[in-house]
């Protein structure tokens, strides 16, 4: 399995600390990536695409299995309409499959919102940048790289 992508090579060209777990067969849930990286669900960050009108994308972090308020993001963002971008989207637009997204190393550039949640935990799992692997590292490490815009995104 490779241990070098660009998730990696990102946070390496950034001097940022992180492991890299590689799990050893399909990851079936978010509970179970959790503990088998000896982590709560909450710790586990999602990266989830989204297409606004007129063919622009944004990023937004979620912790654990929180689902987004859709009100909430459209209401952050200013407008009526949002949907989650497909998986072929998905792949243009940040260079991962589902399953391994991660804001670290994408194509290009997006903007990144995140739930104010993920800053309950010192320590987070991101997507790796390849299936059934995750990024563990310092809450304050990621947020200070990608200088998220943080907001109360989580349904109630």
């Amino acid at each position: 399995m490779a241990t070098m992508t660009p998730v990696t090579q990102a946070l390496e060209s950034l001097g940022i600390p992180y492991r890299l777990h590689q799990h050893d067969h399909p990851i079936r849930s978010l509970e179970q990536a959790a503990e088998e990286r000896s982590l709560i669900p909450d710790q586990i960050v999602r990266s989830l695409l989204f297409r606004l009108t007129g063919g622009t994308f944004i990023l937004v972090l979620m912790p654990g299995v929180s689902r987004v308020s859709w009100p909430a993001l459209r209401s952050h963002l200013g407008v009526s309409r949002v949907t989650t971008a497909t998986a072929r989207e998905v792949h243009e637009v940040t260079g991962y499959e589902i399953g391994a997204v991660s804001p670290f190393g994408l194509e290009r550039p997006l903007q990144i919102l995140a739930d104010q949640r993920i800053l309950d935990h010192e320590i987070l799992s991101l997507g790796a940048g390849i299936k059934n692997a995750g990024i563990i590292l310092k809450r304050d490490d990621m947020v200070r790289a990608l200088q998220p815009e943080f907001g109360d995104f989580s349904e109630p």
